[in-house]
């Protein structure tokens, strides 16, 4: 079982972005009354996106929003694969976040490069106040990896020989993922039974190696929950 983690199970994946989406606004909520400005790390996949259109449409004070990507694939800027592009395309076109206060990584440099220029803008935001992330077929999250090695102290690592296509690509790093006052995991789909199988029996997988202090709360839809 992932630690110190709160498992939501829903019927279906909208009820999963709608239940994210309605923390996420409560968490910017707390975190502009408290702190006067909202970190938030996204996560890119089909379920993610489905929050992120309804994110689009909320009220909230967009202007002290700060937005950050846990992981990018070395693409051409502009690429359709981009999670930065996805996020664009169902949110952040829509929505009054400044320019300057959205961090892309600059993926489309190459891996060394882009993960070097993005170690110094995680180090300024720590500690996130969201951090989202969803999970793979074989347990990876953000671009970690099984088999891949990466020094845990290391802000964002460059990624090389990605299982998934391409085999480049930048990710914020475990501990920096875990860095966060509230982090959700979204969890949708059949394919994920398993992974979240072995994730739950407490085997090693990437996604495990996520451990924020507070409580993680895991959204998972009833065809990912093991049968």
């Amino acid at each position: 079982m992932q630690p110190n983690s709160r498992w939501h199970l829903m019927e279906t994946a909208d009820q999963v972005a709608e239940a994210a989406c309605r923390q996420i606004l409560a968490a910017a909520a707390r975190a502009l009354a408290e702190r006067g400005r909202f970190k938030l790390v996204l996560a890119g996949g089909s379920t993610p996106e489905k929050v992120y259109r309804l994110l689009a449409k909320a009220e909230t004070d967009w202007s002290k929003w700060h937005i950050y990507y846990g992981d990018e694939r070395c693409l051409p800027e502009g690429h359709a694969d981009r999670n930065s592009v996805m996020a664009t395309q169902a949110f952040l076109a829509e929505v009054a976040i400044p320019a300057a206060q959205i961090f892309t990584i600059s993926a489309e440099l190459g891996p060394e490069t882009a993960a070097e220029r993005y170690r110094q803008t995680v180090a300024e935001a720590l500690p996130f106040d969201m951090v989202l992330l969803g999970m793979g077929e074989d347990g990876h999250t953000a671009s970690l990896f099984p088999g891949h090695v990466h020094p845990r102290n290391e802000l964002a690592h460059a990624v090389y020989n990605s299982p998934k296509p391409p085999p480049e690509r930048v990710s914020i790093s475990a501990g920096a993922l875990s860095d966060t006052h509230e982090l959700i995991f979204l969890i949708t789909g059949k394919s994920k039974q398993d992974a979240v199988r072995q994730w739950r029996q407490g085997l090693e997988l990437p996604v495990a190696s996520i451990a924020p202090n507070n409580p993680a709360d895991v959204y998972i839809d009833r065809d990912a929950w093991p049968a």
